[in-house]
Parts: structure tokens; sequence; C-alpha cells
């Protein structure tokens, strides 16, 4: 890569679903989005149709990242690829419950304030996500070099690339909001990695680019 060449990743948050705020769904199958999950991923799509160099779009394998995909790739004319290290966290123990029920738990806390020492049991910790999804968007910059890449992923994996990006701490990351269907944007260099913007909801992407 030219050290004036820089690769744009852009992260996408997958669209509502039913659960969402409500349940703790990780990677459990079968959770597509809702009639207002759908509408975000239209509006989403639109917001990038008007972005160019477009080289790929990549989406977690999850129903409700690969929903919130499909408008983006049509209005793109792409297909979408499958990537499993955009995946949801692994929650293990956890997955499926319901979120009132484990903000009571103790561990609740150590997720929240020093999470770069939390295992979900039998699943995922949050340092093994943070290099995976970091890891994952290197793999694909890697082989767009100077063009732009559409990523779909969830929330906690996009926050903790955004904090990689940022060098801010993992324990850190959870300060970071990442809305359904939001944008966030990371440019790639030599020089390093620039982070454009983050949980965007509305407005034109096309100026995208480090001033």
């Amino acid at each position: 890569m030219k050290q004036t060449e820089s690769t744009l990743v852009i992260m996408v948050r997958h669209g509502k679903t039913a659960s969402t705020g409500k349940l703790l769904p990780g990677r459990a199958a079968g959770l597509h989005l809702s009639e207002t999950g759908h509408k975000e991923a239209l509006l989403a799509a639109q917001r990038l149709s008007k972005l160019t160099k477009v080289s790929a779009i990549y989406a977690s394998p999850l129903e409700r990242a690969r929903e919130t995909a499909a408008p983006i790739a049509k209005l793109l004319n792409q297909k979408v690829l499958i990537n499993k290290g955009l995946f949801e966290c692994d929650f293990g123990d956890w997955t499926g419950k319901e979120l009132s029920k484990l903000m009571k738990l103790p561990e609740w806390s150590t997720v929240q304030r020093v999470p770069s020492v939390f295992r979900f049991p039998n699943g995922e910790s949050f340092t093994e996500m943070q290099t995976r999804i970091t890891t994952t968007l290197d793999e694909i910059r890697n082989k767009h070099k100077g063009g732009v890449v559409i990523c779909v992923s969830h929330a906690d994996p996009i926050k903790a690339a955004v904090a990689h990006a940022m060098g801010t701490h993992l324990d850190l990351f959870q300060r970071i909001v990442i809305s359904t269907c939001s944008i966030s944007a990371i440019s790639y260099s030599a020089y390093g990695p620039v982070v454009l913007t983050v949980n965007s909801t509305g407005g034109e992407l096309s100026e995208l680019r480090v001033s």
C-alpha cells in the first residue's frame, strides 16, 4: 500500500429485532429483523448507496446481519460475502437471557467496568472478541487495498474495533454507543487507522475522508 493510499472500512450494525434491548441474543440462530429493523436497513442502504469505489460487502453469518446487508448489496449491485470473523460475541451460557436479569448478576459490574478480564461462561472473552474482529478487518482491508469495504456486524465487535483504532483500552469500550443500523467508519493507511465517524444514523457519507 502506498503511504498516501488508504482503505475505508465502513461498519454497520444490524437493524432492530424483536428482542433488541430485551435479550442477549448472541449467536442464537433464527432471529430476524423486525419491521422497524427492515426500515432501518433500507435507510442505511440508501445512505451507503451514495458511496463510490465500494469493493465488497461482508456480513456476519447471523440472519439479522445478512438481512441488513441485503438491501445495501442490492442498491450497490454487489453480492454479500459471509465472514465468520464478523460474528457477534459468543456469550456462552448467557445467550438468550433477559438483560434485566443479567444486570442483577455480580458479574455484570465486571462486564461494564473491566471487560478485558471477563469471559462469558462457556463462551468468548472480550479480549478474544477484539482480537478476532481486528484481525478480520485487517484481512478484509488487505484484500481491498485503496477501496471501500462495508462490513455488517454487531454492537460489541464494532465497539471493540473502534476502541482499538482509537487506541482506547478495552476496559473503556463500553463508553462507545453503537445503535442499530448505525454507521462507523475507519480509514486505514500506512500511517495507521483514523476514525472518521462513529454511530452515525443520518446525514451524508459521500465526504468520508481524512482531512
